[in-house]
């Protein structure tokens, strides 16, 4: 029994007026014993509530940030039903109202529509569905709450999404679908052509010129049937989080925006994508990675606080792997890459093209340009030893053959596109 809070009030106060005017105990009681009769008359006349029944409908995923409906249909096989409605979300769902007014005829039905805007990646629980019948008087009501089960599956954002139709241009001016020169691009052998000036003179086909009237030139295409294996760290270094355009976000979700697009654009370029998450085990595995699937591998995975387990990924990926393939790694450019990675690159890289993409932290540049007083000089002596740092760790992967990419969080998913078209462009896949 619940009494609503304005009746609820409104009665308490004529209970206190009648106590004052009438100086007699028996008039208290009088006006107790109306007032209790009110109340049960409401909750007798009350619709119940716990023989309702609650049918749910609508999305069941929805990128993070942007708005999803989730229906919820009443059906009330008692008496009329009035009162309020509840359906509660996890706080990160981003439920707009959560709360609703209900009207439901006796053996009727009526559906109601929640909006969601989640605010985390993931998957998103409904809570129970809390139902008060409210009597005919509006003072006392019948509450009780229903589970009614539904997930709502936030995927990562994809804001590096609008960077992929200049790259697709590129793509095609590679693949020779656009009517471009281009020079030193790809390995296979497309066709032959006449030579016009400006093409580099090492494509010459001699034999096929002395057959000819003119100096013919062989046309090359970029590599297709690639495979790309795309690694992502999903351990301790991946839960810190890291300030961009949108705001402070983990490490890991910066990854996921750069693995992407990467994904997106190997695809279009017909190479075969697999995605693999690892931590001290594997988290996620997708061979034949397409983007719809892509992206509901990522969305439940979160940074795991234990360390990265270089030595299972390097066995993973080289059982996995039974092709060349270009291999790139998402982890973050940490000092135990020294000890930890390093020593197993040579088994990598004599089989595998090794491509390490790290997000740089935008507070540890900020921190290196500031010279205003004592603490900020320190600071920035700080910042400037964590980047140096980085730099030795980049030099170092260098001379093992290993190309890496590092960047701000906006800048990285660009940044490891346009490495990954000039590697295609270059023939190095």
């Amino acid at each position: 029994m619940a009494l609503t809070g304005r009746a609820g009030l409104l009665a308490l106060i004529g209970v206190l007026v009648v106590g004052l005017l009438l100086p007699s105990w028996q008039g208290i009681l009088l006006v107790l014993a109306v007032l209790l009769a009110c109340v049960a008359f409401d909750l007798v006349l009350a619709a119940g509530v716990r023989r309702l029944t609650f049918v749910r409908a609508g999305a069941s995923s929805v990128r993070t940030g942007e708005l999803c409906s989730v229906q919820l249909t009443v059906q009330n096989p008692g008496r009329r039903l009035r009162g309020v409605l509840r359906d509660a979300w996890a706080p990160s769902a981003g439920v707009v109202a959560d709360r609703v007014p209900v009207d439901v005829p006796a053996g009727g039905s009526r559906t109601f529509s929640f909006d969601l805007r989640p605010v985390r990646r993931g998957d998103r629980i409904a809570d129970r569905v809390t139902v008060r019948s409210i009597g005919p008087l509006g003072i006392a009501a019948r509450q009780g709450s229903h589970v009614v089960p539904w997930t709502v599956r936030a995927l990562p954002p994809f804001h590096s999404r609008r960077h992929l139709p200049p790259l697709l241009e590129r793509l095609r001016e590679l693949d020779g679908r656009r009517a471009s020169l281009i020079r030193g691009a790809g390995t296979e052998f497309d066709s032959l052509r006449a030579y016009v000036i400006g093409d580099d003179v090492r494509s010459i086909d001699w034999r096929a010129s002395a057959r000819s009237s003119d100096v013919v030139v062989r046309t090359w295409r970029p590599e297709r049937d690639r495979q790309v294996t795309i690694v992502l760290d999903t351990a301790r270094t991946a839960a810190g989080r890291v300030e961009g355009a949108l705001g402070g976000v983990p490490r890991l979700d910066a990854a996921m925006d750069a693995a992407l697009l990467l994904s997106a654009l190997a695809s279009q370029a017909r190479d075969q994508v697999d995605f693999l998450a690892f931590s001290h085990k594997v988290r996620a595995s997708v061979p034949r990675a397409t983007l719809p699937v892509l992206v509901q591998a990522m969305a439940p995975l979160e940074a795991e606080l234990v360390e990265f387990d270089a030595r299972g990924v390097v066995a993973e990926v080289l059982r996995r792997a039974g092709r060349r393939s270009l291999v790139v790694l998402l982890t973050s450019l940490e000092p135990s890459i020294e000890h930890g990675l390093l020593p197993l690159l040579p088994a990598l890289a004599s089989r595998h093209r090794l491509l390490i993409a790290s997000v740089s932290d935008p507070a540890v540049h900020a921190m290196a340009a500031g010279r205003g007083d004592l603490e900020s000089v320190y600071a920035a002596a700080a910042a400037e030893r964590t980047l140096a740092e980085r730099r030795h760790l980049t030099a170092l992967l260098a001379r093992h053959g290993v190309d890496v990419v590092d960047a701000l969080p906006d800048d990285l998913p660009r940044a490891l596109a346009d490495h990954y078209l000039s590697l295609k462009a270059a023939g190095k896949l």
